[in-house]
């Protein structure tokens, strides 16, 4: 389920790591609100900052290990066969018959379940595919898109709290020259952290849009080139099926969902 901690993306997840802990270590040297409140003695939301940071670190080291669907070549046969029976592939449009031979030349598949892809870094296919983040070093797919959306969100909260604290560590100083010389560590902080919070708060709103209409970002971007999706209308998804349950879906239904039934459902309630 998990990956070798010290298998490929290493230097990344380290690099990470090392970054996130160093910030923190830099806010409570300075002359921050946090330090003012652990020299008096005020330690719980100091205790609170590092605990968050860490459920920050572990969610990140989930999401970057977590198998994100890997499919394996001896079951998509059996997936496939369970999803799709011979009378729903007949109502396939005459316009996507590509879609019953769906096969990876990479993996040699012979049929790849719908909304999988291949991705080349990991050389592996995978299931619900979103995207392959080089943040992490690893897909996000059907089994950590949800711990990732939750690690986006956690990230997001220490990045914010983190660059109210540096503001709160700014001195004042007569003159410019003296002003960064003493507070030139803290901005440049402050800078980073400040440019982190808009990246990660750009990622959770779009996979939050994405996600709310039950669409991926793989989907998203090149619906055009995806024999199940681009006979369909520019605004016609057959997976979504309301903003509530794809929430709900996302966030609350566990195990692996065959997508050929929901396909196929909703292609037969418009008929």
């Amino acid at each position: 389920m998990f990956k070798n901690v010290f298998g490929s993306g290493f230097l990344v997840r380290t690099a990470h790591v090392i970054l996130t802990w160093v910030i923190t270590l830099i806010l409570f040297l300075h002359d921050t609100e946090l330090r003012k409140q652990e020299e008096t003695g005020q330690l719980v939301q100091p205790v609170l900052f590092v605990l968050l940071v860490l459920v920050s670190v572990l969610l990140y080291f989930a999401v970057s290990l977590m198998d994100p669907g890997f499919i394996l070549s001896d079951d998509s046969d059996l997936q496939f066969t369970l999803g799709v029976t011979e009378e729903q592939q007949d109502m396939i449009p005459p316009t996507t018959k590509s879609l019953r031979q769906r096969r990876c030349g990479h993996c040699l598949l012979q049929q790849q379940p719908m909304r999988s892809k291949h991705c080349q870094t990991c050389q592996h296919c995978v299931r619900r595919y979103d995207h392959h983040c080089p943040w992490i070093e690893n897909c996000v797919g059907e089994r950590n898109h949800r711990w990732f959306v939750l690690y986006l969100a956690v990230q997001l909260l220490v990045l914010l709290w983190g660059l109210h604290i540096a503001w709160t560590g700014f001195s004042y100083a007569p003159t410019w020259q003296l002003w960064l010389r003493t507070n030139g560590v803290l901005l440049a902080v402050a800078v980073l952290v400040a440019l982190l919070s808009l990246i990660v708060l750009l990622l959770l709103s779009s996979h939050l849009y994405l996600v709310s209409l039950n669409t991926t970002t793989w989907e998203f971007m090149s619906r055009h080139r995806i024999s199940y999706l681009k006979h369909c209308g520019a605004d016609e998804n057959p997976f979504d099926r309301g903003t509530f349950h794809n929430l709900w879906g996302f966030f609350c239904v566990w195990g692996t969902v065959v997508w050929e039934q929901v396909y196929f459902r909703e292609g037969s309630d418009q008929v």
